[in-house]
């Protein structure tokens, strides 16, 4: 069988994603074909014979000693990885959180209660943290604090909020309580576990805000009537503020809309999006109405009501790992973002919200939203006050803390 080594690909006039193995010597088709010079026809052929030439057999051999070297050096070069890799300055940065940081304000006397696989409470980042609870609901394990993902999720999160070591965290001063109610995989397969964990935080934690980074797709697990909801509706009565993910789903998803408990009208749903401002892809879909209502939602309860970013965020994962970071895409950390927003913001305004009787009621928790959505920054792509993506815009903490001050009279 003659050599291939002499042959070129040259593309068809008519369809130019179908390619055709020609000889080098061979004229081709002339320029004439596709509107150019003979010359540039002849460009436009794809050299594969040199390429060939270079690549085999030392392109090979070099890529392969490349690799080799990178497994048996890993563990030399893992460590300074974090050092050189991006960081994700820019998300605490572009919501404000710094801002809002910068005066002193960094979420203390603020009670948050995390639902998810856990948090290994031994890595480096989390020696300082204040943890003022821990229950297990999935192996009733609850003095083996622990997080029993298999991807770290719950550590990940609390790492977005918590963590102060290499980097600084959303609010890093809370009094952090975490429940595990999700499995291995991240999942919320056993929604009992989701609604216990719940209550233990409204119950036994006294928790001001529930951060929920999990959920379910419209149809299934957690219904309209559920436990969880039921959990989630006693919270929000007691004056807990919720924050839960869009979710992520496809884009063309039937019956879209974001997950539950998400979904629910006093629960503030946050969607994901990039550094650069554009919605995550992979972020719900809000749908026009209510399914716990039959009712068209309205303002300030249009679903997700807030943005936050989620692409690629560094953060905590097992001590044992080696760094002991990762990136994490999703709106699961979009969520921990608005938790940590919102905890910054009570520790400078809850008394002024809270009232003359101390206790924050649904009326209150209904203003803190409608701050949240006045004070969203628009996106350029934004064509109307509400995105069902995006929701109001993308979250502004500082915006969103001088709004609440303009709602509560405060200024």
């Amino acid at each position: 069988m003659p050599g291939i080594g002499h042959l070129e690909l040259m593309p068809e006039p008519d369809e130019p994603s179908l390619l055709t193995t020609v000889d080098s010597d061979a004229p081709g088709y002339p320029g004439q074909a596709y509107g150019i010079s003979d010359e540039e026809a002849r460009e436009m052929r794809w050299p594969a014979g040199p390429i060939m030439t270079v690549l085999w057999p030392w392109g090979a051999i070099m890529f392969s000693l490349t690799i080799v070297f990178l497994l048996l050096t890993w563990s030399l070069i893992a460590p300074f990885l974090g050092l050189v890799l991006p960081d994700s300055e820019w998300a605490y940065e572009d919501t404000g959180i710094r801002e809002l940081q910068s005066s002193g304000t960094f979420g203390s006397g603020v009670n948050v209660c995390i639902v998810d696989t856990g948090i290994d409470i031994s890595h480096p980042d989390f020696s300082n943290i204040h943890l003022a609870g821990f229950r297990d609901f999935y192996g009733d394990e609850h003095d083996n604090v622990r997080d029993i993902g298999n991807e770290g999720h719950g550590t990940l999160m609390a790492g977005l909020l918590v963590a102060n070591g290499t980097y600084i965290g959303a609010a890093p001063e809370v009094s952090l309580s975490i429940a595990i109610a999700l499995g291995p995989t991240g999942k919320s397969s056993d929604e009992r576990m989701v609604s216990q964990a719940i209550r233990w935080c409204r119950i036994t934690q006294h928790a001001d805000i529930i951060s929920l980074s999990l959920g379910s797709e419209p149809g299934s697990g957690m219904g309209v009537e559920s436990e969880t909801v039921e959990a989630v509706a006693e919270a929000l009565e007691d004056g807990i503020f919720v924050i839960a993910a869009a979710g992520n789903m496809n884009s063309f998803t039937d019956g879209y809309d974001v997950s539950t408990p998400a979904s629910i009208e006093g629960v503030i749903a946050v969607g994901a999006h990039g550094r650069n401002g554009a919605a995550w892809k992979d972020s719900a879909i809000g749908a026009t109405v209510d399914p716990h209502s039959g009712e068209n939602r309205t303002f300030p309860n249009q679903k997700p009501e807030i943005s936050a970013p989620g692409v690629l965020l560094w953060s905590c994962v097992s001590s044992s790992s080696d760094p002991p970071y990762a990136y994490s895409t999703g709106t699961s950390d979009s969520t921990v973002l608005v938790t940590g927003a919102l905890a910054l913001l009570l520790e400078e305004h809850g008394q002024i919200i809270a009232g003359q009787n101390g206790i924050i009621d649904l009326d209150e928790m209904a203003l803190v939203k409608v701050a949240l959505a006045k004070s969203a920054q628009k996106t350029p792509s934004q064509q109307s006050s509400h995105d069902p993506k995006i929701g109001y815009g993308v979250l502004d903490a500082k915006a969103w803390s001088d709004q609440v001050a303009l709602e509560f009279n405060s200024i």
